[in-house]
């Protein structure tokens, strides 16, 4: 048994054990698995076109019968600034003449935008039992639409403000994420990429300060992790660095090696790829990027710039270039299938909490 009850039958789970979405990297096997195994299985839907987000969720329905999450980014539409980006640019015109790559062409606007009208319909379409946004939320109509469907609204929150925000929108459960955390930082406004709160801080006051359950998220990784956090007043636990190794996760070779040598001071968050603070792999891109505080393109338009200097380094084999996304944790990854990583979790978990 769980110390507490209510995410599990808010959202209709087993155990209390959210797959972080990590746009990318998950897949419809991933997602089914862990739902199957009782947990909460998401797929990263913010940079899906409405036509692939149909076929992935077919796929998905068609490997599980159970509650699963679908998450989109609620971020601003992107400002194109052309100073910002012609700064940018010769930032990295170095970088394209070492590696030998063109410098891509002027881009003015995103290639996929945030939660919109369109892919509103399509959710609700889709009717899934629950949907989750990075970056805020919606419009107040697109929130009420969603649960007027029948579906749980979750969102992240990094500090004690935002999550009282969520809270007053009306979500049903709110993501504490804390600085730990792999992947992009959930803050409703890009920050700088060393402002943050840490899980042990962040979990308990939200917390006090919400009336609906909290969901821990960031540096748990194993089922020490879920005690910690049920013993901090959460009533669940997002977890996404650890379902990277699952041979289910969308995952290349050079990540899974890193993965295997990750230790807990070798990520760092940077706003270097995506113009908005991620943890990942410290790399040589990313140390150079970080001499300096000028203002990069906003998200999303940033990761044009610097997609050919990816290309150019996963074509070569080096990490140099890459963006390598785990959180501080991932030393302690086991490399279990996803549907055996729940049940493991979930015992391990259940364990600690019953000698307490």
């Amino acid at each position: 048994m769980w110390p507490r009850t209510d995410l599990t039958e808010l959202l209709g789970l087993e155990h209390p054990i959210v797959q972080a979405p990590m746009a990318g990297s998950t897949t419809p096997a991933l997602a089914a698995a862990v739902s199957n195994a009782g947990g909460l299985g998401s797929l990263g839907c913010g940079s899906m076109s409405l036509d692939d987000l149909g076929d992935t969720v077919a796929a998905l329905r068609a490997a599980t019968n159970r509650p699963f999450n679908l998450n989109f980014f609620a971020h601003s539409p992107p400002a194109f600034d052309a100073r910002i980006d012609a700064a940018t640019r010769d930032r990295l015109r170095p970088f394209y003449s070492e590696l030998g790559v063109a410098e891509p062409p002027p881009q003015d606007r995103a290639p996929t935008g945030p939660f919109d009208d369109d892919t509103l319909s399509a959710v609700l379409a889709i009717r899934p039992a629950v949907i989750s946004f990075h970056f805020g939320l919606p419009a107040p109509e697109s929130v009420r639409a969603l649960r007027d469907a029948g579906c749980r609204v979750l969102s992240s929150a990094t500090s004690v403000a935002e999550a009282r925000r969520l809270d007053a929108a009306g979500v049903d459960a709110i993501i504490a994420q804390g600085w730990e955390a792999g992947g992009h930082r959930g803050a409703f406004e890009a920050s700088a990429d060393d402002v943050g709160v840490g899980t042990m801080a962040l979990v308990p006051q939200v917390v006090d300060a919400v009336g609906v359950p909290v969901i821990a998220a960031g540096g748990i990784a194993d089922g020490r992790g879920i005690a910690a956090a049920f013993a901090l007043g959460a009533s669940g636990v997002q977890m996404g660095t650890a379902f990277l190794s699952c041979p289910e996760a969308s995952v290349s070779d050079m990540h899974r090696a890193a993965l295997r040598q990750a230790r807990d001071d070798d990520t760092r968050l940077s706003l270097a790829f995506s113009g908005r603070p991620a943890r990942a792999k410290n790399n040589r891109y990313i140390d150079a990027m970080s001499r300096t505080r000028d203002r990069l393109p906003d998200f999303p338009l940033m990761y044009e710039l610097n997609e050919p200097l990816r290309q150019a380094s996963v074509a070569a084999g080096t990490e140099d270039f890459q963006f390598l996304l785990y959180g501080q944790a991932a030393a302690l990854n086991r490399e279990l299938p996803a549907g055996e990583l729940v049940r493991a979790l979930a015992r391990d978990a259940q364990s600690l909490l019953a000698a307490r």
